[in-house]
């Protein structure tokens, strides 16, 4: 479904002003499938470049050089057959101030299968009244909207960017369950986040971003069956493991699976052993997950 292949892209720094210091994508190469339900995790430090992805994925920068295709179109082409086939839920939201309902009437004519029978259900299930103007809501309320509507369009490709952000704790288990149950072998769904332990349970494949590169891109599964996530007693700083981390009483820590007895995976703690101990999960991994351009 989405296929990148030697992107190259930097950010415009003056006119005609582009360095090969300033990429932010040196030759970059990522497949996403649909299939089995499908979300994608993409996660990154702050500037590594994933919002950026995203933006390539759905047409909205384009790649200096590489090509991408998106469900068969090239996106910088922004050809209506993908624009209406996706949806993107952007972190910054920027919205007009009108009521809900006539936001529903502009915009939802632009997608093909969207279901206004879905989008009332799942504003009622956030507790938002449809007759409310959105420059009204709060920053919480608005991003319920955004995904309702998201979620109500059944575009193939679904991203969302920073999705539980401003969401309270309720709404966030009740965001977890829309998408769990809208996903099906036909969508691809992409998730990108810097509060893991909010989508801990539904992302599958994990893609990591580091510095403009792909550092890591595996299933649960294969990280299960790689790694050992416990929670170690003790004082003393864990020998031999591949991260650990100081908890009251004892250490979170992460180590190579040697028993085959699959474990819980701490999302953040996995976060923090790829970007601390890239070198040992390279080889643990047994490929070459990361490289530096010549």
């Amino acid at each position: 479904m989405i296929n990148l292949s030697d992107i190259t892209f930097a950010y415009k720094s003056g006119l005609f002003n582009r360095k090969k210091g300033d990429m932010l994508f040196d030759r970059l190469d990522l497949q996403m499938e649909a299939g089995q339900g499908q979300i994608y995790g993409l996660l990154g430090k702050n500037g590594a470049g994933k919002t950026t992805l995203l933006k390539l994925i759905s047409g909205l920068v384009f790649p200096d050089e590489g090509t991408a295709e998106v469900m068969d179109y090239t996106p910088s082409d922004r050809h209506p057959g993908m624009l209406a086939d996706i949806y993107y839920v952007q972190e910054e939201l920027y919205l007009p101030e009108i009521k809900i309902k006539a936001y529903e009437q502009f915009y939802s004519p632009f997608y093909p299968k969207f279901s206004g029978e879905q989008f009332d259900y799942f504003l009622k299930e956030f507790g938002i009244d449809k007759e409310r103007k959105i420059n009204n809501l709060s920053h919480g309320q608005k991003k319920k909207v955004m995904l309702s509507f998201g979620m109500a369009c059944n575009s193939r490709l679904l991203i969302l960017d920073e999705p539980t952000n401003g969401l309270d704790i309720p709404s966030k288990a009740l965001f977890r369950k829309m998408i769990a149950n809208a996903i099906s072998d036909e969508r691809l769904f992409i998730i990108s986040t810097h509060q893991v332990k909010d989508v801990a349970n539904l992302i599958d494949p994990i893609i990591i971003l580091e510095n403009g590169k792909v550092l890591f891109n595996e299933s649960v599964e294969n990280i299960s069956k790689k790694l050992s996530f416990d929670l170690e007693q003790g004082l003393g700083e864990p020998q031999g493991a591949l991260y650990s981390e100081r908890i009251p009483g004892g250490y979170k820590t992460v180590r190579p699976n040697t028993t085959g007895r699959e474990s819980e995976i701490d999302m953040e703690s996995l976060f923090n052993t790829i970007i601390l101990n890239q070198e040992n999960i390279n080889k643990l991994f047994q490929k070459e997950i990361y490289h530096e351009s010549n």
